[in-house]
């Protein structure tokens, strides 16, 4: 899996690129980990260009959402392709994350709770 990232903001972006399954999900986790270190917790993952994702890369994303919890952060996707929606909508697990349409979306989602 790639992971390219950027900040915008106050949030720092994850585009991933490939499967999401226990190997690449290793990785993953180590570079959220590492944000978190340096109190990076507004976190947006770009789900656009997986094209693969399995148990255990649903398994990955819960338990980087269970990290950037503890650590008081926030943790929002964005771009699911359609069949990945449907996994999250099967599983439930669309109830659990925060999920958006596009990454602007997401993006607009941080400046309206900073306004608060």
């Amino acid at each position: 899996m790639e992971i390219v990232m950027r900040e915008e903001g106050a949030a720092t972006i994850l585009n991933l690129k490939g499967r999401l399954d226990l190997a690449s999900g290793s990785g993953l986790k180590d570079e959220v980990k590492a944000l978190l270190s340096k109190e990076r917790t507004l976190l947006h993952l770009n789900l656009g260009e997986v094209d693969f994702i399995n148990s255990s890369g649903l398994g990955v994303l819960v338990s980087i959402m269970k990290e950037v919890r503890l650590h008081k952060g926030r943790l929002t996707l964005s771009n699911l392709a359609t069949y990945v929606e449907e996994i999250f909508e099967i599983t439930q697990l669309s109830h659990i994350f925060e999920i958006y349409k596009t990454e602007a979306e997401a993006l607009d989602s941080y400046e309206s709770v900073k306004a608060e």
